[in-house]
């Protein structure tokens, strides 16, 4: 029941209208807002989309470039061969074979190859030196085919390619002569074309990412146009204005949002209206019996008051006078919890005026300690000469109300200290006791209304409403009324009025 937190002694301010949180437009945007997400994310899909197509144009380029490389060179090679290997021999020889590769080199032409000839797996015989350089494997395999092989490959780091036809008789294309014509040459230049085709594609992917960029906040603009309407329609719903409606175009699932936000305004400005009905009958009705009951209750008042005298002076019954006695307190409880729900009856139907005065605070803190005969049981701490101009009517009600709980469940030795002191042109009352102090989930619902200390008990000495009615009492004034466990121990009350309420 004691506990010594800082949370505990946090003060449990009078309950005021939460205000909006503002968007921190420009934190949002530093920290990746919606709208850079978008731009990023669109800019980011083009950028993909122009690699993606450059990099399949460039395989495309690449590949064409090559083949068209490797089928000139077989055809140029296969009718070269074929139109002078008719004037060979059945058998040629080495010199045959010289002839026909020295032949064949010179029709190389701007293709430089190196052309080499061999005969039923014999050496390969070339018209000058060095001879063509053929991958591993390219001459066994070449030897038993009846069509022409290529393969491209690399030496020293260059790419080149080799070709090897074999010869077949006019009239038995499936037959393998035997004679087999090699050529190989380099690649430099397609891969020259094909590196310039890299250079062109990453020339050309940076201007269309930069370009994206445009379209990319326009569309961002437009696809957030909704969510902005949106945002201020819901800021403007916070700060109270159940009107708030947006305007749905379009027929896309923004448009479907703000529809569903519309439905939720009107129904939420349906519930608040009936809310506020049931509230407003609740309030009259409740000012209402108040006021039958006044009344009544203040003839009972009487007639119990004077019953109570003649119980206290003997002339009845033990019996009688215990059951007189019993009647006569419940009356008045009854009658204090009447006045109670009249006064914050007027509070709530903002009947409730200020009738301010010049007053001594020392001379008002004693006459409420002498009205109810506490100024034994509670020290005073006020300087000479403090005055303001307060309701006193209305502060005495406040400090008997905050004194009075002190005292009630501060516990039978409980110290009450109540003070006052003036501060940058503000009263400032304080009343503190050396009791348990509140209960941490009962702080910040000290000033509801007919909130309990224990809830174990089912009645209590008080109405309920003291604390509520001296916190209405402090707004009225233009000031606030706190509460708080002070770290020394006990409860804290913090009473703030301006000296001069407007």
């Amino acid at each position: 029941m004691r506990r010594r937190s800082a949370e505990n002694r946090r003060p449990a301010e009078e309950r005021r209208p939460a205000e909006p949180r503002r968007p921190a437009r420009r934190r949002r945007l530093l920290a990746g807002g919606l709208r850079t997400r978008l731009v990023v994310t669109f800019v980011l899909v083009s950028a993909l989309s122009a690699l993606t197509t450059a990099a399949l144009t460039f395989h495309q380029a690449r590949t064409a470039i090559l083949e068209r490389a490797q089928d000139n060179a077989v055809r140029d090679l296969r009718a070269q061969a074929a139109s002078l290997a008719p004037d060979l021999p059945a058998r040629p020889a080495e010199a045959d074979l010289r002839g026909l590769a020295l032949q064949l080199d010179r029709a190389g032409g701007a293709r430089d190859w190196r052309v080499a000839a061999a005969y039923r797996d014999g050496t390969l015989v070339t018209p000058r030196r060095p001879g063509p350089d053929l991958p591993a494997g390219l001459a066994h395999r070449a030897a038993r085919a009846t069509t022409a092989l290529v393969q491209r490959y690399h030496r020293d780091g260059r790419p080149r390619l080799a070709v090897a036809v074999p010869v077949v008789p006019a009239d038995h294309p499936d037959r393998p002569s035997g004679l087999v014509v090699y050529a190989t040459f380099s690649l430099t230049a397609q891969e020259q074309d094909v590196a310039s085709l890299v250079r062109a594609a990453r020339a050309g992917a940076l201007p269309v990412v930069l370009a994206a960029l445009i379209p990319a906040l326009l569309a961002a603009r437009r696809v957030l146009r909704p969510v902005r309407r949106l945002r201020s329609a819901a800021e403007s719903m916070a700060t109270g204005d159940l009107d708030t409606r947006i305007e749905v175009t379009g027929r896309d699932e923004l448009a479907d949002l703000g529809g569903a936000f519309n439905i939720m305004a009107a129904t939420l400005q349906e519930d608040a209206a009936t809310l506020r009905a049931m509230e407003a009958r609740a309030r009259r009705f409740a000012a209402d019996v108040s006021h039958e009951l006044r009344t009544p209750l203040a003839a009972m008042t009487a007639v119990t008051g004077l019953l109570d005298d003649d119980a206290a002076s003997g002339h009845l019954g033990a019996e009688t006078s215990e059951a007189i006695t019993l009647v006569a307190d419940e009356t008045r409880k009854l009658a204090h919890l009447v006045e109670d729900l009249m006064e914050i009856s007027r509070f709530d139907a903002g009947a409730a005026r200020l009738d301010p005065d010049e007053i001594d605070v020392g001379e008002l803190l004693h006459k409420t300690l002498a009205l109810r005969h506490w100024q034994d049981r509670v020290a005073v701490d006020v300087p000479d000469g403090l005055r303001a101009r307060l309701d006193p009517r209305r502060i005495d009600v406040v400090l008997a109300n905050l004194t009075g709980n002190a005292l009630r469940h501060g516990g039978p030795r409980t110290r009450v200290r109540l003070r006052a002191r003036a501060e940058a042109g503000r009263l400032v009352l304080t009343v503190h006791d050396s009791g348990p102090g509140i209960p941490d989930d009962l702080l910040p619902h000290v000033f509801d209304r007919f909130t309990k200390g224990d809830t174990a008990r089912t009645r209590s000495e008080g109405s309920g409403l003291g604390l509520a009615i001296a916190a209405e009492n402090a707004r009225l004034h233009g000031g606030t009324l706190t509460a708080a466990n002070s770290p020394d121990g006990g409860a804290v009350f913090t009473l703030t009025l301006p000296r001069d309420p407007a």
